[in-house]
């Protein structure tokens, strides 16, 4: 069914509908576009143009037909409609008769898609906010589970200072935390109503624009019926904020990766999360991790092909707009699937503590710690960084870690090392000495981990609210 046939003497050419027609993607718009018509039929009985029992009878229709979407969500795919507004409006036509025809009045589908895809988009970002929350937990469990486990901290990759691994684990529960934050604040403008905004012009009819935004959940009508049918800025924001999750937890996916090799065997993956060789039979790959990153490039394709889309368009509405949605949709899909399978692979993570205790314990990560110590006896820093570059190389000339070394080979380099020096060399000494708030002392990382967990707990709650 075509919506615009009045004007023309022949129908469109099988390429032309073949590039034109949107209901193989657009189908995914049908409960949105529902519940869009439910709210403009209670806007146009409002206006007079509808009687109250043609809205009961619309109404139920709707109604009926959104039962059966919600059954079979790709009803409307296999049908020929030319996209899902026409295949709503022709069911409704079969159900009611002529009273269906009447729902359009003063509507455009172009303030009906800018609604449509807001209404999606706003329930897509909710489902994400709870994916992300789920993805928090999973970190906060595993910080807490192993929150007396120490490893490397890395920067070049090259061992640096040791952290504790719940430490680790928290730098990226606060990286989702910030992702949750801005999908948050994109909502807030996703959820405007462009209804009654029309082709570009606004509508002719006395709607009342503040009422149909509040039956359909929105904060507020938009300001301009210009802008309202053309803009995607929700969209690009929404995507943005979806790209940056992405990258977040493509970083994560690379830190298992590397930490599951046999060359750093800190952990394991669980066999569920795990593939094998077609060839090499000892082969156990951390294949999820791997699409973690994977699917980041993805969604950020998805961002870069709608900004491409809207860098040249002029207003008001344009066929090129068809194109945010495969995009956005394809975005959400593969995110979510990212999001809902971390937490399956850090569940299951087996630590092996002792291999990263042994790692946190060379590379000279204590170095730091022996410059501090010598600050602490009157060294200015810059001499006392000189001395302790002059101790690492004297160690590895004698193979031995700092805290190895004979005092008096030390005291040749840093003659205002003490004999308790090597108290402040272990691990331990080491990590106490980091309380600082933000910091990987074991009192800090305890203190963080419950304000996180305040914080998500308060998280979830809001979303229930």
């Amino acid at each position: 069914m075509a919506l615009w046939g009045g004007r023309f003497e022949s129908g469109p050419d099988a390429l032309f509908r073949a590039l034109n027609d949107s209901l193989g993607f657009d189908y995914r718009l049908a409960l949105c576009d529902i519940d869009g018509s439910v709210g403009w039929a209670r806007a146009i009985c409002r206006a007079g143009v509808l009687t109250p029992a043609e809205l009961t009878t619309l109404e139920g229709a709707l109604r009926e037909l959104r039962g059966r979407v919600e059954k079979d969500p790709s009803r409307p795919r296999s049908a020929n409609d030319e996209d899902i507004h026409s295949w709503v409006e022709r069911n409704l036509i079969e159900m009611v008769g002529d009273l269906g025809k009447k729902l359009h009045t003063g509507r455009s589908r172009n303030d009906q898609v800018a609604t449509d895809l807001r209404l999606w988009t706003r329930g897509a970002i909710d489902e994400r906010l709870a994916e992300i929350d789920d993805c928090r937990r999973a970190l906060l469990d595993l910080g807490t589970r192993e929150r007396g486990t120490v490893l490397p901290g890395y920067t070049h990759l090259q061992r640096a200072q040791p952290v504790l691994l719940a430490h680790w684990a928290l730098a990226y529960a606060e990286m989702l935390e910030r992702d949750a934050a801005r999908l948050a604040d994109a909502r807030a403008r996703v959820n405007v109503c462009p209804l009654g905004s029309g082709a570009l012009a606004g509508t002719a009819y006395s709607i009342d624009r503040a009422a149909l935004a509040k039956d359909l959940g929105f904060d507020a009508p938009t300001r301009n019926s210009l802008d309202a049918v053309s803009d995607r800025d929700f969209v690009v924001e929404t995507l943005g904020a979806c790209a940056l999750c992405a990258a977040h937890l493509s970083r994560l996916g690379e830190d298992l990766i590397l930490y599951a090799t046999q060359e750093f065997g800190f952990f394991e993956h669980a066999d569920k999360v795990s593939s094998g060789s077609s060839l090499m039979p000892q082969k156990k790959n951390p294949d999820a991790a791997e699409l973690l990153r994977g699917k980041a490039s993805r969604v950020t394709g998805a961002l870069v092909s709608i900004l491409t889309t809207l860098k040249g368009l002029p207003l008001a509405y344009n066929k090129d707009l068809q194109e945010d949605k495969e995009p956005l949709f394809d975005a959400m899909d593969h995110l979510s699937l990212s999001l809902r399978v971390t937490p399956v692979i850090l569940d299951g993570l087996k630590v092996r503590r002792e291999v990263c205790r042994r790692a946190a314990q060379g590379g000279y990560s204590n170095a730091t710690d022996l410059a501090d110590y010598l600050v602490g006896k009157g060294v200015p820093f810059r001499d006392a960084h000189e001395q302790v570059g002059h101790a690492v190389r004297r160690a590895l000339v004698l193979n031995v870690a700092l805290e190895e070394m004979p005092l008096d080979a030390l005291r040749e380099v840093a003659p205002a090392c003490g004999a308790d020096v090597f108290e402040r060399l272990t691990i331990e000494a080491g990590m106490s000495r980091r309380e600082v708030s933000g910091g990987t002392g074991p009192g800090a990382v305890e203190a963080a981990l419950k304000e996180a967990r305040t914080r998500l707990d308060a998280s979830r709650r809001s979303r229930r609210a």
